[in-house]
């Protein structure tokens, strides 16, 4: 390893004097995760986590940076298990951005028969919101119902960036015997976002939901890799 060039000790803000180089501990690539999980753990203290919400938690956190996952993800009844065996059992995911698609682990829900889709990046998506004067995001739910249809097997949707694809999603269910294996609403905003997950959450629908402004692409992502990862057995 190359030797660190010089630098000079630094105040941290709070009138302490250090040197980060010195502060740095060097880990193995493999390490840096299991390392992550331990200083979350600490950090968490005696809090007790539901036993199998755990992974979930653990994971947006890690994703994050951010321990108010720890309250606001909310979790319908065996909403965790029943989805790990719907993954294992090769279910097929929805996602509303192209973020949330490249952060899911694509090629271990291959390997149990499953695929990740999104629909947004479709030439006629943009043409057919703007026919019907609605978003991109209302067009590509209808396109996972769709799917869901055609595979005749529910599916899961991951939600990250747009509360109009939850409304959608709400809108359909409430008008019709429509239901996903899991809807992960966490979308980030202001806008239409709280009212949108409270949606979700009133529906009944198998849900995990990111209660309040917070979310994300990568959050929704991370969602989706914590059950993907229990279900291949990686955690």
């Amino acid at each position: 390893m190359k030797e660190h060039q010089d630098v000079s000790n630094i105040s941290n803000g709070n009138g302490n004097i250090f040197n980060p180089w010195e502060q740095i501990t060097w880990y193995r690539p493999d390490e840096i995760e299991r390392r992550s999980m331990e200083i979350i753990r600490s950090e968490l203290g005696n809090r007790i986590l539901d036993h199998d919400n755990e992974p979930v938690i653990l994971r947006a956190i890690h994703t994050s940076a951010d321990f108010d996952y720890a309250d606001n993800l909310f979790f319908t009844p065996d909403v965790v298990k029943n989805s790990i065996q719907a993954i294992k059992d090769g279910v097929h995911i929805v996602t509303d951005t192209r973020m949330a698609w490249s952060g899911i682990s694509r090629k271990t829900v291959a390997k149990m028969g499953g695929e990740v889709h999104c629909f947004m990046s479709d030439p006629d998506v943009a043409a057919e919101a703007k026919e019907r004067d609605s978003t991109r995001a209302t067009v590509c739910m209808d396109r996972g119902v769709a799917l869901q249809e055609q595979l005749k097997k529910p599916v899961i949707f991951a939600i990250g960036n747009a509360p109009t694809a939850l409304i959608r999603l709400a809108e359909v269910m409430a008008n019709s015997d429509f239901r996903p294996c899991l809807i992960v609403a966490a979308p980030v905003g202001f806008v239409n976002v709280e009212e949108a997950k409270e949606l979700i959450v009133e529906s009944g629908c198998p849900a995990i939901v990111a209660r309040g402004r917070k979310g994300g692409s990568n959050i929704a992502a991370a969602i989706c890799n914590a059950l993907i990862y229990k279900a291949s057995g990686r955690i």
